[in-house]
């Protein structure tokens, strides 16, 4: 009746009961389970390779969340400089709009190309939005969307960079809930030596 009841509290601390109230950081990962007492994971030896196998499938996800952080990450450091150029740019050419002369200038036609321009001032720029679209937008409108973008941009990257220490303090904790549950198999392992030695021992001093 003890390890019927036990079995939920091992499944919900290691994080494998699925249910709603398990606690997560502020983008919904979960915290690993912080194994102090081993026996309210593992009761007996034929416990610790299933617990075993669950905190390996959590390392497992966490690793893979954690490589594609690595990845987001990697996407918005090369994205947040372009935004910035392109905010710079219209807020030059926000400056300029009241201006009747032109503004001499060039631009990149490929990686080692370049050509020289007359720009007008203007009251409207066309912004890549990706996919091969581009929409045509007053230098206000502009101006906003792009500010707002980059603002979401740093946000993300900031999230991203929290969550990616997160998670690598969750590996960690899980690494040594695993090393803590081998090392209590390896002491029960010791134990049953001691106690069939001894037993053995006492079957044979009763024989003689």
């Amino acid at each position: 009746m003890a390890s019927s009841e036990k079995q939920p509290v091992r499944a919900n601390k290691a994080g494998c009961s699925g249910k709603d109230d398990t606690p997560t950081n502020p983008r919904g990962i979960p915290y690993a389970p912080f194994v102090d007492k081993v026996e309210d994971y593992v009761s007996t030896r034929d416990d610790v390779e299933p617990t075993l196998r669950k905190f390996q499938e959590m390392i497992s996800k966490y690793q893979f969340m954690e490589l594609n952080l690595q990845r987001r990450m990697t996407g918005l450091r090369e994205k947040i400089p372009d935004i910035q150029k392109t905010l710079d740019t219209v807020q030059f050419l926000k400056l300029r709009k009241e201006e009747t002369d032109p503004i001499e200038t060039t631009f990149e036609l490929n990686d080692t190309l370049y050509a020289r321009a007359n720009i007008p001032p203007t009251e409207e720029v066309y912004i890549w939005l990706g996919a091969n679209v581009m929409l045509s937008y007053p230098v206000d409108e502009a101006e906003t969307l792009l500010t707002s973008k980059l603002s979401a941009a740093k946000t993300s990257l900031s999230n991203c960079e929290e969550d990616l220490d997160f998670l690598r303090e969750q590996i960690t904790t899980m690494e040594v809930a695993t090393a803590r549950v081998y090392n209590w198999e390896v002491v029960q392992k010791r134990k049953e030596k001691v106690e069939e030695e001894a037993e053995k021992k006492k079957l044979k001093d009763s024989d003689a």
